[in-house]
């Protein structure tokens, strides 16, 4: 089916350059069959914006994104093939554009938005699985949604955050709400983004209030897996799972958590996974602690001392 397109507007929920109400629209497209899967740009992207319009690049069902670095989204979540059961996919736009400090508290008001438009999917068909994805302050947006959500709501299914770019304390207020404990939630991080996490802190002026940014390590329960793509022991389970093997990260990118080639597709076989048995076998192949912050950086540090030792032996 096609994309459907839903924007924040003066926080409220509105169709992406049409007319007409939300709500009848979300329930033709749930007459179609399969999940519902929320598609949440982060910073700098704000629909309607040329280029930065989520809706024509990042989400994007066609092949490839407009610039040739990655396919869009929603094809890499298995969205515009023309499979009869490829569900619902719903790119959900927000301002996330001006300085960081405004777009993260636009973020949080977003995700009460992002809340209601779970709530009429729900209203009109609570069997049905809803799942999330999101990238860097996108992730705020899905931790508000679901710390915004009734005590009694079951809000996603599934929720997976890219490189997310929010501080603990909100980050563990969403996660162990009651609808988050309700989800299984796929934090995805890599080493790659740790300047991303520093300047992040920087510039909303964590180290005055002692915040750390939540890729730095939560200490969370087990609805909530931590998949770090760089780690040595991580890259042999997502190789056995078929995405092809990277080891040669780069020093720093915010982006790898979706641009490297078959991630896309591994988190659509998380998703679209009914019984739960990708994620379950995901989970017992995990490694229990993740690589600390500037973990790369000391191994580099030491295989150049390393080499220099040698050189002189």
């Amino acid at each position: 089916m096609p994309l459907l397109c839903i924007d924040v507007v003066h926080d409220d929920l509105a169709l992406h350059a049409g007319t007409g109400p939300v709500t009848p629209r979300v329930h033709e497209a749930l007459e179609s069959e399969g999940p519902v899967i929320i598609m949440v740009h982060g910073y700098k992207y704000a629909p309607g914006h040329g280029r930065a319009c989520p809706h024509r690049t990042l989400n994007s069902a066609d092949g490839a994104l407009c610039d040739g670095t990655a396919q869009g989204w929603a094809h890499g979540l298995g969205f515009g093939r023309g499979d009869g059961d490829e569900g619902v996919g719903i790119s959900f736009g927000w301002p996330a554009r001006g300085a960081l400090w405004s777009a993260y508290l636009r973020a949080g008001k977003a995700g009460r938005a992002l809340a209601r438009l779970v709530g009429v999917i729900r209203a009109r068909q609570p069997w049905r699985p809803v799942h999330v994805i999101a990238h860097s302050l996108g992730a705020r947006v899905v931790l508000a949604a679901l710390e915004a959500a009734p005590v009694c709501a079951r809000l996603f299914d599934r929720v997976i955050l890219l490189a997310p770019a929010e501080f603990r304390g909100p980050a563990m207020r969403g996660l162990n709400s009651p609808a988050g404990r309700r989800a299984r939630i796929i934090t995805v991080t890599s080493r790659e983004n740790d300047l991303f996490d520093l300047l992040f802190e920087a510039a909303m002026g964590a180290p005055l209030r002692g915040e750390r940014a939540m890729g730095d390590g939560l200490a969370v329960d087990a609805h909530v897996l931590k998949l770090q793509i760089d780690h040595e022991e991580v890259c042999d389970v997502l190789c056995r799972a078929g995405v092809p093997p990277t080891r040669r990260a780069a020093f720093a990118c915010h982006w790898s958590t979706y641009t490297r080639p078959g991630l896309m597709e591994f988190y659509a076989r998380l998703m679209r996974d009914r019984d739960g048995t990708a994620l379950a076998r995901l989970q017992a192949a995990l490694p229990e602690r993740a690589d600390p912050r500037w973990s790369r950086l000391r191994r580099a540090k030491s295989q150049r001392s390393l080499g220099r030792s040698w050189g002189r032996a």
